[in-house]
């Protein structure tokens, strides 16, 4: 499987927020937020701070002992795991949600930057282990997010009445959904290959959670990823000092609180934080607790505690409470020793709220590195692109602005009313000149008169465009046509477009091919074109 590669500056791409992009380029505004660099540097200083840390590396090893205890692994997944209870050993982490069939294609991106960033901190740091580890967020409940993906600009969803942690959910009714994207694949060079991985993960009466796990493990075993289900007893056992402060004297709510009133007012903030960041888990709930007067209850639910009974349902039950994007990150940073966390924006974004709880609780914070982001095209969408007189990069501006450039190149400035408006201005400013020279008060006067003048050329100029448009429809198909290949339903290709489809054509290549083009720090848009 050919390809080439070329790079962009995320800001190039107009679909980053501000936030991430002064992120990227070190601004002042936001250095505070933060602990270390994303570069080298800023991990060799995560690694010095992680190394001062007490890691619970015995109950992470004993649980990911139990959890793949089921499961043909390969040898090198099985020798990361090990290698974890050594004090020399440390992860590379991203995390996702059990997104139905992986969901769109930047879950498969997040993974494998994880891969190749745990390989070159090895290889820069000698004597140093680096595991790459997927955390699953298996216990969030948000099913119209999870239970969806899309192939081609079709949405299917996963029809379901379960309520509840989704990662619990069982895989009832997946079945009908493989045999109805079948037919579309199967007639690829790997279609038969795939549909038995997602028939042998999800149709074995498993749930969600375990069916990912299997997944993954299939498709990333040969690169040594660790799948960790955090929904686990001995492992929340570890929080229950942190959950108790958060029932009790809500610090991360005030902690976080007070970071975001600080927060840079140009940035929009992206998690807000709950008098009490937990979720109660049990059976098929998964609700929210907030207390209300002296007894703590768990929203949408009759299910209530007085003090004395959720302190002792926590330290007999730690697994019935779920941390959510407030505590989430130091329960990962906590039970794992980790250097960096690979994420998108948004995850980016809540991270950097975040600092002041983890010195809170004396927790390493960890290298904040964005995920790796790409746009695939064939060679033959790159070929039409040329022909038209455009750069792959110039698809990430608008239908019209690219229509707008195409007529105004071919017109050469014909178009355009730049000297007739300049001449106008020049006239009016003489007027302006010889009226003040005679009455001041003219001046104002004058001045409407050139607005009222000016304005009737800039609406010429418009018509002048949209009626030589309207003699380019041919072109402004054929880049409406490039464009909703590249950018599905108008967005960024990764959060569209799954994985299927291409792994359906290419195979394990496929997963060879992102894993190759992958950047480590570089922190760089990437247009890959496969031939």
């Amino acid at each position: 499987m050919d390809c080439s590669s070329t790079k962009l500056a995320y800001k190039q791409t107009g679909y980053f927020s501000s936030l991430i992009v002064d992120y990227l380029d070190a601004s002042p505004a936001l250095s505070s937020l933060y602990e270390h660099r994303p570069d080298l540097e800023g991990c060799a200083n995560a690694l010095k701070n992680r190394q001062q840390f007490d890691t619970e590396r015995k109950a992470l090893v004993e649980h990911l002992t139990e959890q793949y205890k089921n499961i043909n692994t390969s040898s090198l997944v099985s020798n990361n795991i090990s290698s974890l209870s050594d004090v020399n050993t440390f992860t590379v982490c991203t995390a996702h949600q059990p997104a139905l069939f992986t969901g769109t294609l930047y879950f498969i991106y997040k993974i494998l930057h994880a891969v190749k960033l745990a390989r070159h901190l090895e290889s820069e740091f000698p004597g140093k282990k680096f595991v790459p580890v997927y955390w699953m967020g298996s216990e969030d409940a948000d099913l119209d997010e999870l239970g969806k993906f899309y192939l081609g600009t079709e949405k299917i969803v996963w029809d379901t009445k379960q309520t509840g942690a989704v990662g619990r959910m069982n895989t009832k009714g997946i079945d009908k959904l493989i045999n109805r994207i079948e037919g579309e694949l199967v007639v690829q060079p790997f279609g038969k290959e795939l549909i038995e991985l997602l028939r042998s993960a999800y149709t074995a009466g498993t749930d969600i959670q375990t069916a990912t796990f299997t997944l993954l493990n299939q498709l990333f075993q040969e690169y040594g990823l660790v799948v960790l289900i955090p929904d686990s007893r001995i492992l929340k056992s570890k929080m229950i000092k942190v959950f108790e402060d958060d029932l009790f004297h809500q610090t991360a709510s005030r902690l976080v609180s007070e970071t975001i009133e600080k927060f840079p007012k140009q940035y929009k903030v992206q998690a807000h934080p709950r008098e009490i960041n937990l979720f109660y888990l049990k059976e098929s709930v998964r609700g929210r607790i907030e207390k209300v007067g002296e007894r703590f209850i768990v929203h949408d639910t009759d299910l209530s505690f007085s003090t004395d009974e959720i302190k002792a349902e926590l330290n007999q039950f730690p697994e019935r409470f779920s941390p959510n994007v407030i505590l989430r990150g130091l329960f990962q940073e906590t039970i794992l020793p980790n250097i960096a966390f690979i994420g998108g924006g948004g995850e980016t974004a809540y991270w950097l709220e975040l600092k002041s709880l983890f010195h809170h609780f004396k927790t390493p914070f960890p290298v904040l590195v964005l995920r790796n982001s790409f746009l695939l095209t064939e060679k033959k969408w790159k070929e039409k692109i040329e022909r038209m007189g455009f750069q792959l990069q110039d698809f990430f501006q608008s239908e019209q602005s690219l229509l707008n450039e195409l007529v105004g190149r071919n017109k050469n400035g014909q178009l355009k009313l730049e000297k007739e408006k300049e001449s106008a201005s020049q006239l009016y400013e003489l007027m302006k000149t010889k009226a003040g020279s005679i009455d001041p008060t003219l001046t104002r006067h004058v001045e409407a008169l050139q607005a009222r003048a000016l304005k009737p050329l800039v609406e010429l100029e418009k018509k002048m465009l949209r009626a030589e448009k309207r003699k380019y429809e041919t072109e402004h198909r054929q880049i409406h046509t490039i464009k909703s290949a590249l950018f599905p339903l108008n967005g960024l290709q990764e959060r569209i477009d799954n994985f299927m489809p291409y792994y359906a054509k290419y195979g394990k290549s496929f997963i060879e091919m992102i894993y190759k083009e992958s950047l480590l720090l570089d922190q760089e848009f990437i247009v890959t074109v496969i031939d």
